[in-house]
């Protein structure tokens, strides 16, 4: 990054966080909840007794830190994590939180993603909303896939072109009038001249972008960002194909499942790859703000193998045993996704499935306490497992297994 960047991210530490809200509250989600490393990076049955060295690239005022440093320490869980950011604003923001809650174990450094193997080798590497940032995006997937360990794994989120319908066009329009302003003169220039942003443009239209109105860090972030690119489905694959990786999973593979958008009896043609149909399903559904999921490098990645009976499922959102009364009454779990409302139907006896889930029963365990034997049980699990999975709602992990 220029230091133009650091500029803009001194001046407004992102994602705008008050170090004392941690007293009262825990910043979750996608990725780096150590349940989804797990699934996505490990098979779902990871050695949680072993420490797991973790870095945290381009971490901002530290959200993808906190969470994972907290949810470790409370399920007892060896670690040491390295923070790296360019911004001292921002590291002085994440060192603030992580001391409030006496999270230990974790070093902070003031230096470049780009120079992460200089830190070591890394069993897992979060990076969240950087990547698009830096001049050259394939330089700091290259980067952070030289500091994996064998068989590590990196958590991404990198932004996607057309939920953010409206934004590069206000942010090259900001950009060419303020090249040689302080960031506090950019940012109320800028918000003087959204005031005049006709109401009809493609911007103000789109309801699923809505940082700017989330204070002054918000608005410069989204708007007035110098470095900012979006990357399509076939962009990312080349990146991580080019930093010897490849997808492991989205966090929500479902959304890119071209099938979804087919009328009954078409044929996909042959001449289509996976990664085309992604694409295509990218732009069918044309409400993704982002790509959020993991990777690992070519070769070295972990499938979950249903046919394990050790494998420990987390119904993840809400509590399973309420999900199911939800099914058994409407015969459907409703779920809401950037503005959609999504309707996943299921017959009664995933219900009673579901219910037994409680995040420490492994799938044998389950298929004993209902009566079941295995064939029977696995037949009707792997369809529900595979909805479940493909929203983000089920994962597997032996995190808490044995504490």
């Amino acid at each position: 990054m220029s230091a133009t960047i650091e500029d803009h991210y001194n001046a407004y530490p992102y994602p705008e966080r008050d170090p004392s809200d941690e007293r009262k509250r825990l910043i979750s989600g996608s990725p780096s909840n150590p349940l989804e490393i797990d699934h996505h990076l490990f098979g779902g049955k990871r050695d949680w007794s072993k420490s797991i060295k973790v870095l945290v690239a381009g971490g901002g005022s530290g959200d993808g830190l906190i969470q994972i440093a907290q949810l470790l320490t409370d399920a007892k869980r060896p670690y040491h994590i390295t923070y790296i950011d360019l911004s001292t604003s921002t590291r002085k923001i994440a060192e603030e939180r992580a001391k409030i809650r006496g999270l230990k174990n974790i070093k902070f450094v003031t230096g470049s993603l780009l120079d992460a193997a200089n830190h070591g080798e890394f069993d897992y590497i979060d990076c969240c909303g950087v990547l698009h940032h830096l001049e050259d995006t394939q330089a700091g997937f290259t980067a952070l896939s030289n500091a994996l360990a064998p068989h590590g794994g990196l958590g991404f989120m990198v932004y996607a072109p057309y939920g953010r319908s409206g934004v590069y066009p206000l942010q090259e329009a900001f950009g060419a009038m303020t090249v040689h302003m302080a960031p506090e003169e950019r940012l109320h220039f800028g918000q003087d001249i959204f005031k005049r942003v006709p109401e009809n443009h493609p911007f103000k239209r789109n309801e699923l972008v809505g940082d700017h109105k989330d204070g002054d860090a918000g608005f410069y972030d989204l708007l007035l960002h110098n470095q900012d690119r979006a990357t399509s489905v076939k962009e990312l694959a080349g990146y991580l194909s080019n930093a010897g990786l490849e997808l492991s999973s989205f966090t929500q593979p479902a959304l890119y499942n071209l099938k979804d958008f087919l009328p009954n009896g078409y044929d996909i043609p042959n001449n289509l790859s996976e990664l085309d149909k992604m694409h295509i399903a990218e732009k069918l559904r044309g409400t993704l703000k982002t790509h959020v999921g993991y990777a690992h490098k070519i070769g070295q990645g972990e499938k979950i193998a249903l046919s394990n009976h050790a494998l420990i499922p987390h119904f993840i959102g809400a509590d399973a045993k309420q999900a199911a009364q939800v099914i058994l009454k409407t015969g459907m779990l409703q779920i809401h996704i950037d503005g959609q409302k999504i309707g996943l139907t299921m017959p009664p006896i995933a219900a009673k499935l579901l219910a037994a889930v409680d995040g420490n029963k492994n799938l044998g365990d389950i298929s004993k306490s209902l009566g079941m034997d295995w064939i029977a049980f696995s037949s009707i699990w792997g369809q529900l497992s595979a909805l479940l999975c493909g929203y983000g709602l089920l994962l597997y992990s032996d995190l808490h297994k044995d504490v």
